[in-house]
């Protein structure tokens, strides 16, 4: 028996089983990642931005958190953050969820440093639409750069990695669980690994495992999402924006690729569901046309900032978003820890954020985790 198997090679699936060997002793662990890269599915299909807050007026919970999680996130990865643009949050004049001055003092509450934008900036916005113009601290990162430091801190670590495999079921195995994995290859090989814990980090896949595994309690919401990835206007390079808050619509840096991601609220999301067992959303997207909606993103954006007008459409990024269920009404984006009614030292884990890792982690250092060797 093993000490711990970890399914999903993301981040956060990555600093979870790097958390266990290095801050809580284990001495086995193994990765399980179904796709042929790590960090290739959400963790790189983003929008890549590190939140500092200014994001969720609607919930002061994951504003907060946002606030404490960015400076850990930066000192910790330096090596992967862009910061050497300028961040933009504007207030639409008519059917926004939030005003400047609501913004402001919200922003002021969580800590959040902003100041209004110089007059050059605010030129680029059509006032009779645009109440305010707001410069702020974010910054984005770089997933390229993260699966090199993937890559060789589970190296360092010594963990066992596995892709382009699957866990198709979970079963009790006296003191721990049978973890059954097949090879997604013409073999279908398949294995059994024993472990003492198991940790779920499937994200959209969160309940799409068999055996003794039961769903997690929490309802949750899948959509499928598509990221347009836009050449911005040269006036506009340098900038990262987002309009707040009903007119919603947002362009932000994405490092990977030298281009700007677009996402609108209206034409972000292409169809939603709630999630159950036996409906795998990675195969519902996989079946999906992927039919584009970039050029209507842009359409809708222009009229805001008459400059993306210029923007030139180059890709797409499509993958399943997956969120809490209950906190569609404020945007709020807490994370899910929650150990299994049925199987012995079994969590499972989703997070809507990319700096929800530091909450997971507070919750994992209060859990009692021990090596088979101890």
């Amino acid at each position: 028996m093993i000490d711990a198997v970890v399914i999903g090679g993301g981040f956060y699936g990555v600093s979870i089983a790097c958390y266990l060997v290095s801050r809580r002793g284990l001495r086995s662990v193994r990765l399980v990642e179904s796709e042929p890269q790590l960090l290739s599915r959400a963790s790189y299909n983003n929008q890549a931005r590190i939140h500092n807050g200014c994001h969720y007026p609607r919930s002061y919970v994951t504003a907060y958190r946002s606030r404490v999680n960015l400076p850990r996130f930066v000192t910790d990865f330096p090596f992967a953050i862009r910061r050497d643009f300028t961040q933009l949050y504007a207030i639409a004049r008519r059917n926004s969820k939030v005003n400047a001055r609501q913004f402001q003092r919200f922003c002021k509450e969580i800590g959040a440093s902003l100041e209004p934008a110089s007059p050059q900036i605010c030129q680029m916005f059509d006032r009779r639409l645009v109440e305010a113009v707001f410069m702020v601290e974010e910054f984005a990162f770089d997933s390229a750069k993260l699966n090199e430091w993937a890559e060789e801190r589970l190296g360092e670590c010594k963990i066992e990695v596995t892709l382009n495999q699957c866990v198709e079921s979970c079963s009790a195995n006296g003191q721990g669980t049978a973890v059954s994995i097949v090879r997604r290859d013409a073999t279908e090989k398949k294995e059994t690994v024993n472990a003492r814990y198991v940790f779920n980090c499937t994200y959209s896949a969160l309940n799409q495992l068999g055996g003794d595994f039961r769903q997690v309690s929490t309802a949750l919401k899948h959509e499928i999402a598509e990221m347009g990835l836009i050449e911005m206007p040269e006036t506009l390079r340098e900038l990262g924006v987002t309009m707040m808050d009903g007119p919603f619509f947002s362009a932000m840096p994405f490092p990977p690729r030298g281009l700007h991601t677009i996402s609108h609220v209206r034409y972000t999301p292409h169809l939603h569901w709630y999630d159950k067992a036996g409906n795998d959303p990675y195969a519902r997207l996989h079946h999906y046309d992927k039919e584009s909606r970039v050029n209507r993103m842009i359409r809708d954006a222009k009229r805001y900032m008459p400059g993306l007008a210029d923007a030139v459409v180059r890709d797409s990024l499509f993958e399943v978003k997956t969120v809490l269920a209950k906190n569609e009404g404020n945007d709020g984006r807490p994370i899910l820890f929650e150990k299994s009614r049925s199987l012995p030292g079994f969590y499972s884990i989703l997070g809507g954020k990319i700096d929800n890792i530091y909450d997971i982690i507070d919750f994992l250092d209060e859990e009692a985790i021990e090596s088979g060797n101890s």
